[in-house]
């Protein structure tokens, strides 16, 4: 420290007044979420990759452009997800080593959850606003089981997503038997065998929003690689998370060729369903809805001897079947065996 010709200590080499001084605001003083920027100069995005605190966004437009966002603090742990729609600010160029803001996440039309186990109450959303859940079982090597897919039904219909049946390995074993167990749900069944032509399936997947799932070895990656050529490429493009690696630990939104994106999910080791109910299910499917208002209030939907007045077994036809083959769902996630 310096010292003037009078022997009075100085301070610094600048004069200070009252504008340098810099306070941090107290917690109490800082502006409400309400009074915060609109951020109405913000740009729409769909959420494509997740890793380690970064969002891998693209933005609309053509062509589309790819952006890495971190969550504005004003959203707090506001849980953003693949397949979500956001608006973003900042820097949007696209550019190695810049960051953009998620400022907002837009309301979700369809949601896939899961829980850890049927007993966990914690909630996971795998995916947002797909509008088809593309269930991938192999028909042979290993062999089908049921517990998967009756439970990704499930939760497709609770989540607001048409579940779909993508049987692979079809060149090993007929799949008329498997597909017969669930015929009533009217689930669409696409066969995707390593030979078989996928012009219908890709017919099926263009212009919409669909998440895959299935378990390990399913032949899930080949189906995808076979969908998205550049499937390699265009990972790293869309993501710029990370190094832009693709692992099975995090899903991945993937533009198709002719429009429309999949959304290839890890290889499911639990898929709990703690979190949805009877009605739940039943409310996808107009006819039932309609028909368990007239159910004694409790009822489980289950039958006899649980819900010995259950309002499904007075259904007719169609109707009748159908609920039939809502119960069994109901049932086999009841029983929570091992699948």
């Amino acid at each position: 420290m310096g010292r003037d010709a009078d022997g009075s200590a100085l301070l610094s080499r600048r004069t200070y007044d009252e504008s340098d001084v810099r306070i941090r605001p107290g917690k109490g003083s800082r502006p409400r979420t309400k009074d915060r920027p609109a951020h109405l100069d913000a740009a729409e995005a769909m959420v494509v990759s997740v890793d380690r605190g970064r969002w891998g966004c693209v933005l609309g437009g053509d062509p589309a452009r790819p952006v890495v966002a971190m969550r504005a603090r004003e959203l707090g742990r506001t849980p953003v997800v693949v397949g979500d729609r956001v608006a973003v600010v900042g820097d949007l160029s696209g550019r190695p080593d810049t960051l953009a803001r998620i400022v907002r996440v837009h309301e979700r039309t369809t949601v896939l959850r899961r829980t850890a186990d049927d007993t966990d109450p914690f909630e996971r959303i795998v995916v947002a606003n797909a509008e088809q859940l593309l269930i991938v079982v192999a028909l042979a090597d290993p062999p089908p089981r049921t517990g998967l897919v009756e439970r990704s039904m499930v939760a497709a219909y609770a989540g607001g997503l048409d579940p779909v049946l993508c049987l692979t390995k079809s060149d090993l074993a007929d799949p008329a038997e498997f597909t017969a167990q669930f015929a009533d749900l009217d689930v669409r069944v696409m066969l995707a065998g390593q030979d078989r032509d996928l012009t219908e399936l890709r017919e099926m997947l263009t212009g919409k929003v669909t998440a895959l799932i299935g378990h390990s070895g399913v032949g899930k990656s080949t189906l995808v690689n076979r969908l998205v050529p550049d499937a390699d490429r265009a990972i790293g493009a869309v993501s710029g998370v990370g190094k832009g690696r693709h692992t099975s630990t995090q899903s991945v939104a993937l533009p198709l060729p002719g429009g429309g994106w999949v959304i290839d999910t890890p290889g499911i080791r639990s898929f709990g369903l703690a979190h949805i109910g009877a009605d739940n299910v039943i409310a996808a499917f107009s006819d039932l809805a309609e028909a368990v208002e007239a159910c004694p209030r409790g009822c489980t939907h289950l039958g006899p001897p649980a819900d010995p007045e259950c309002a499904l077994d007075e259904l007719k036809g169609k109707s009748w079947r159908r609920a039939m083959a809502v119960r069994a769902l109901l049932t086999a996630i009841a029983a929570n065996e091992t699948w």
